[in-house]
């Protein structure tokens, strides 16, 4: 976004820590100017922490009035300085210590029996605080606990309950879409997602097809469900049954895209489309006390062009045969020129085979006589 005037510019910088998991909103009180993809060195809790910028300009106040962050807020942290060699050499020195205190963070809480999950463990870039963020199913007493995470670690400790959906964001995948998680890409806000959800949106209510990694559902059954709502609210309501001769047609599911409702009658198993004009129709006589004779379903035709078959065609006497005529002519002119060449080379070879002297021909040797 185009910056209007460098005074009123924003000076406030989002920056994501361990990957993108964590992000918040720091004032760059430097006189230097930020990129995306940037390491600086921002304030900790009594120390330092290395982050990487997200997002710099104005699109960070779009963020902010999304998350309810003020930009004049006094509590707000600072941007120190651009990361150096040695915060950098810190950095990885105190991340390489996460895989190792995730082992040894849950071997305590099994001995200390807590009902606890240690999902992550994220340390301070210089080491002196670590957030150790768990799962519970309800409230935990950790104050034991953290006095002897504080003495293992020698660090402060910070105690933070996450649920399944943040616990798959840190983690990440890819989703049944072929894409990665959006959890763990752009999705901050998480809200409830109910059964209900996919009722309006005709999906089967199979558990394995709509939970997500987390073992919740997808979050993505919200994404289209207003839509599915604004374009239900043409279609009438308490039609679940329509009386007709052959008996109570049950309503199987609503066409927001053809504005069709699909009915099935008893001992059946066709599936009968009717608009929603024939539909407010009988409901109408059905409370009136008529029934009618049929649903009068509608003829559903495919837009899709059918694929014509090539038709038999006699090509016989159409194709021209003299080119391959002209080949085999020359074919048969090559052999038989060729003919007397191979005769003139057997005659010099059989010529060749007399002359030389042995039993073939030449002198032959006297039989000698027997004593």
């Amino acid at each position: 976004m185009p910056v209007a005037d460098i005074d009123s510019s924003c000076k406030v910088v989002e920056v994501s820590f361990n990957n993108g998991s964590r992000k918040d909103f720091f004032r760059n009180v430097t006189l230097q100017q930020f990129e995306k993809g940037d390491l600086i060195s921002v304030e900790g809790v009594s120390g330092f922490d290395v982050g990487e910028i997200s997002l710099t300009g104005e699109i960070v106040r779009l963020q902010m009035k999304k998350r309810n962050v003020k930009e004049d807020n006094p509590e707000m942290k600072k941007v120190l300085r651009r990361a150096s060699d040695r915060d950098l050499e810190v950095w990885k020195q105190n991340k390489a210590r996460e895989p190792q205190a995730i082992i040894r963070s849950r071997a305590i809480t099994r001995q200390l029996k807590l009902d606890m999950k240690i999902s992550e463990v994220e340390m301070q870039a210089d080491g002196r605080k670590a957030t150790f963020f768990y799962i519970a199913d309800g409230r935990v007493d950790f104050r034991e606990l953290i006095k002897v995470y504080a003495g293992e670690f020698k660090l402060k400790v910070e105690m933070r309950q996450i649920g399944a959906r943040q616990e798959s964001a840190k983690v990440g995948g890819i989703g049944s879409c072929g894409r990665e998680l959006c959890c763990a890409t752009w999705l901050t806000d998480f809200k409830s997602v109910n059964t209900a959800a996919a009722r309006y949106q005709n999906l089967s209510i199979n558990q394995t097809k709509l939970s997500g990694q987390c073992g919740r559902l997808k979050c993505c059954l919200n994404y289209e469900l207003d839509t599915y709502l604004d374009a239900l609210q043409h279609f009438p309501d308490n039609c679940d049954t329509l009386q007709v001769t052959k008996g109570v047609a049950n309503l199987i599911k609503k066409d927001i895209f053809k504005n069709l409702m699909w009915y099935m009658l008893p001992d059946s198993s066709k599936q009968y489309p009717l608009t929603i004009e024939r539909v407010k129709k009988i409901k109408s006589l059905n409370e009136q006390g008529v029934i009618p004779e049929e649903l009068e379903a509608v003829e559903l035709t495919s837009s899709k062009p059918k694929e014509v078959e090539p038709e038999f065609v006699d090509v016989v006497g159409q194709i021209s045969l003299r080119s391959l005529e002209k080949a085999d002519k020359k074919r048969q002119q090559q052999k038989q020129q060729q003919r007397p060449q191979q005769r003139q080379q057997g005659n010099q070879q059989q010529k060749g085979q007399q002359n030389r002297p042995g039993k073939q021909g030449g002198q032959q040797r006297p039989p000698q006589r027997r004593k």
